[in-house]
C-alpha cells in the first residue's frame, strides 16, 4: 500500500471514529423517551474507583419515561443512585431495595430547545474534528509530494478522494443531528 493510500485510510478511520463519538454524544442527550444509552457517560465511585455504570448494573426501559437500574452488587446501590442524581440527566432516582427507578419528567418546550442547541454544538464540534482530520491528511500528502515520494497527479487524485470522504462524513453528522432534532421535538 502506498503512502498516499495509508494517509487516506488513516483519515477514513479517524473520521469514522469522529462519527461514532458524535453518535455517543447524541445518545447522551435526553429526549422525551428513556433510553439505556443515556446512562453511558455516568461513572460511579465504586469502592474508590470510578467505574462506568454499565459495568455495575443492568438498565431496562419498561416504559417510555422510566428506566430501571438493577445493580449487580447491592452494596453499590447508594453510590449508583448518587451518581445518577448528580449526572446531567436532571432526574431524581428512587430506590426500592433491589432496583433504582428513574422517572423522566416530560420535557418542556424551553428544555427541548436547550437540548437542540446542545445537539447542534456537538454536531459542530464533530464537523470541526472531521475538518481537522482532513487538514492533517492533506498536509501529510503534500509533504509526500514535496519529499518526492508521490507524484503531483497521484496527490491531486487522493486529495479529491479525501474531499469526498470529508463531505460524506459531514453528511453523516448532519443526518444524525437531523434525527436527534426530530426526536427532541417529538412530544
Amino acid at each position: 500500500m502506498s503512502d498516499l493510500a495509508t494517509a487516506l485510510s488513516d483519515a477514513t478511520a479517524k473520521m469514522d471514529k469522529a462519527v461514532e463519538v458524535a453518535k455517543e454524544d447524541f445518545g447522551g442527550i435526553r429526549t422525551g423517551r428513556a433510553h439505556p444509552s443515556m446512562f453511558n457517560k455516568i461513572n460511579v465511585d465504586y469502592y474508590g474507583t470510578y467505574t462506568p455504570l454499565s459495568q455495575l448494573a443492568s438498565i431496562q426501559v419498561p416504559e417510555p419515561r422510566m428506566a430501571l437500574v438493577s445493580p449487580f452488587d447491592k452494596g453499590a446501590m447508594v453510590s449508583i443512585e448518587k451518581a445518577i442524581r448528580e449526572s446531567d440527566l436532571g432526574v431524581n432516582p428512587q430506590t426500592d431495595g433491589s432496583v433504582i427507578r428513574v422517572n423522566f419528567p416530560q420535557l418542556t418546550e424551553e428544555r427541548r430547545k436547550d437540548y437542540i442547541k446542545v445537539a447542534r454544538n456537538k454536531a459542530e464540534d464533530s464537523r470541526i474534528s472531521i475538518r481537522n482530520i482532513r487538514r492533517t491528511a492533506k498536509e501529510a500528502m503534500e509533504k509526500l509530494e514535496k519529499d518526492g515520494l508521490a507524484g503531483k497527479d497521484d496527490v491531486a487524485r487522493t486529495e479529491k478522494d479525501l474531499e469526498k470522504l470529508t463531505a460524506d462524513h459531514v453528511a453523516k453528522i448532519d443526518e444524525l443531528l437531523k434525527h436527534k432534532e426530530v426526536e427532541l421535538l417529538e412530544v
